[in-house]
């Protein structure tokens, strides 16, 4: 099976010096293995330790041209590979043998998509820590449409810091979705579902990969799930809204909490998640917001600044 690694960056110098040796170990271990970097004009010294790593193909886009799911497709078009892994620069494997225990799910032919388990850092909070635990479990499975009845929106789940897609079948899809503001994984997802693939979550494959957002940080993340939900609505229509995961998620946190003993830490708690409850609402309804003011909610402002119709 030819394989490729596929990794945007922008601004990657500090997370190359590690994520580079466990790259060359997994490239060079078998023929059909490619490494292509889609470098976004960092303004770091990104480019010069790529050039001398010396492995893998390099390609340039401009950072105001950057799209989650554009730029992905069109990496995905640069290659012949029969499976295509995408890793984000802040995503570092446990080893060159959770890539390889990744794509080994793609011996069942109905498997047209894969994520790995992320694991938290060390300098990570509870609450980045506690994320990590409920998205990614300990136990591997493979899901259908089927299973949306019993698990909703989190079917279609997937995580492009760590993921690993059947080249054809995105093909067939029409690739992933152009200018949205996140969650062209989920989107993929919830396509290669409806088109009658399974989709696979690999708990032995492991990534170290988080986010010690601030409440601000998290009401905007939010806020922009928000966003993309409205416009993608047929997600919540085909597999459920996810306000039942909400609810879920809350429970399990202060479980967390508990168990970490660090209640101390429960009126942030508190506000995190109304803050985040806040921030969702927000986004779905963005339509009937102004410009000026969205541009200040979301995460993305530059997404925002580009010309696009509201009402």
């Amino acid at each position: 099976m030819r394989l490729t690694v596929v990794v945007p960056l922008f601004n990657a110098a500090p997370y190359l010096p590690a994520l580079l040796p466990v790259l060359k170990e997994w490239v060079t271990r078998a023929e059909g293995r490619e490494l292509l970097f889609v470098d976004s004009c960092s303004e770091d010294d990104t480019a010069e330790q790529l050039a001398a790593f010396g492995l893998g193909r390099i390609l340039t886009v401009s950072s105001s041209e950057f799209d989650h799911g554009g730029t992905r497709s069109w990496a995905a078009q640069q290659v012949k590979a029969e499976v295509v892994i995408f890793l984000t620069q802040d995503a570092l494997p446990a080893s060159a043998d959770d890539i390889e225990r990744l794509t080994a799910v793609f011996a069942d032919p109905q498997v047209a998509a894969a994520y790995g388990r992320q694991l938290p850092y060390k300098c990570c909070h509870v609450f980045g820590r506690h994320l990590r635990m409920f998205n990614y479990g300990e136990y591997s499975y493979v899901r259908g449409l089927d299973d949306r009845k019993q698990f909703g929106i989190k079917t279609a789940f997937l995580s492009n810091s760590f993921a690993a897609y059947r080249r054809s079948a995105l093909e067939q899809i029409g690739w992933f979705k152009n200018d949205l503001i996140l969650g062209e994984d989920s989107y993929a997802g919830g396509k290669l579902l409806l088109a009658g693939y399974k989709l696979a979550y690999v708990a032995e494959a492991q990534v170290y990969h988080s986010h010690s957002y601030t409440v601000v940080q998290e009401f905007k993340r939010y806020f922009d799930i928000g966003v993309f939900h409205a416009a993608e609505a047929w997600l919540l229509r085909e597999f459920g809204a996810p306000e039942g995961e909400g609810l879920r998620y809350v429970r399990s946190e202060f479980d967390f909490l508990c168990r970490e003993q660090a209640l101390v830490l429960l009126p942030a708690f508190l506000l995190r998640n109304a803050m985040k409850w806040l921030g969702y609402r927000l986004g779905r309804g963005y339509r009937c917001l102004p410009l000026w003011l969205i541009c200040k909610l979301s995460m993305h402002r530059r997404w925002w600044q580009r010309s696009r119709p509201l009402c």
